[in-house]
């Protein structure tokens, strides 16, 4: 179950749905999950995912993409200074303010090239407002009860 809640933004002044997480998964428990899928013990995979963002940060400052198969690619952007210079030759390092980690999910293709999944995004999802009880859902409509779950509210606060 993923939650959202209402976020008004200044620029409209309209409202509109914004994710909210609620909790966070260690590299422990990642390494666990991992582990219980595969042949790989839990010692082994947490020592390859400790080590997996200094190995991919120094790829990236290389000026390399890391991409990861079912996951998809990290890349390095920068931020700049907010006032760019007039001339090519004027560009500079020292207009560089910092630098990021961008991510684009993998995606797949269907024959007509359409884009028919990103990885890490599953094709259906049930959104709930955060905070509120789910509907319930009258017998005249679909027997679907795999949205099933409270409201979140077990005393973990995300706002």
């Amino acid at each position: 179950m993923a939650f959202f809640k209402p976020r008004k933004k200044k620029i409209s002044g309209l409202y509109y749905p914004e994710s909210v997480t609620v909790g966070r998964i260690s590299t422990r428990q990642l390494a666990k999950a991992l582990s219980d899928r595969s042949t790989v013990t839990l010692s082994d995979a947490q020592a390859v995912l400790s080590e997996l963002g200094t190995v991919m940060g120094q790829y990236m400052a290389q000026g390399k993409s890391v991409f990861l198969n079912g996951l998809g690619s990290f890349r390095y952007t920068i931020n700049a200074h907010k006032q760019g210079v007039e001339k090519e030759e004027e560009v500079s390092a020292s207009q560089i303010l910092g630098v990021r980690v961008r991510f684009t999910p993998e995606i797949f293709r269907d024959a007509n090239a359409q884009v028919t999944t990103r990885s890490c995004v599953p094709t259906e999802i049930d959104w709930m407002e955060w905070g509120k009880e789910p509907e319930k859902k009258s017998d005249t409509e679909s027997g679907d009860s795999s949205s099933s779950g409270g409201g979140g509210d077990d005393g973990n606060n995300p706002l």
